[in-house]
């Protein structure tokens, strides 16, 4: 196991080479060829302010597999409601700057930073990232943004003003992927909430096989 330090040139070193804890380089860029790249070998950028670019891949990896997706009794009543109204990829500069301002327990900051927004501003102009929003009242109140690959989705962050609100458009854009056919959707890192709705763990080697080819 070694940490690596990148520098201008375009290449990550193999994902088990990875600290226990999943840190694999530091240093780079956020070039839109590094991020697809990064996506591509089973790895994501997560760093705060004040750091340079850290890239990890956890092992095991937090997955979700849009068949085995969790709706509670009381979830099914929030989607069956008129309470909540689905949108797609209609307001993904407000959705980021939602999630860059959303308050993370146990984080002093944000991850999300000027270069992060401005990165994935530009792989959504290009195609590869994508929003799910969920309005109330025509106010955006919750949502989340990550990149879609192929048959994968990438989950990056998301965000709630109101209760249930980022369930109901993580709830939607699962079952709206399935329809797509995206048949695994990567969080990451483990969460509770994610956990909930029918995330769980698997090795990482499994889910760099499941990604090969992906583009």
């Amino acid at each position: 196991m070694s940490l690596y330090l990148l520098d201008e040139s375009l290449w990550f070193p193999p994902v088990d080479e990875a600290l226990e804890d999943g840190l694999l380089a530091i240093g780079g860029d956020l070039s839109t060829e590094r991020l697809l790249l990064a996506y591509r070998s089973g790895i994501f950028p997560w760093y705060n302010e004040s750091e340079p670019p850290m890239w990890w891949s956890p092992d095991p990896r937090f997955v979700l597999f849009p068949e085995e997706l969790k709706v509670s009794k009381s979830m099914k009543q929030v989607l069956r409601s008129e309470k909540f109204e689905f949108r797609i990829n209609t307001s993904f500069s407000d959705v980021i700057a939602n999630c860059m301002q959303a308050p993370r327990p146990g984080q002093g900051g944000t991850w999300i930073t000027e270069d992060i927004v401005d990165a994935y501003t530009a792989l959504h102009e290009l195609g590869y990232a994508h929003c799910a929003e969920c309005w109330h009242n025509n106010e955006l109140v919750g949502g989340l943004y990550g990149i879609r690959m192929g048959n994968f989705f990438f989950g990056e962050s998301m965000f709630a003003k109101m209760p249930n609100a980022s369930k109901f458009a993580f709830i939607n854009w699962v079952q709206y992927m399935q329809t797509e056919g995206v048949t695994l959707i990567d969080c990451q890192v483990y969460t509770p909430h994610l956990e909930s709705l029918g995330a769980r763990m698997i090795r990482r080697e499994d889910f760099i096989i499941m990604i090969q080819g992906v583009r």
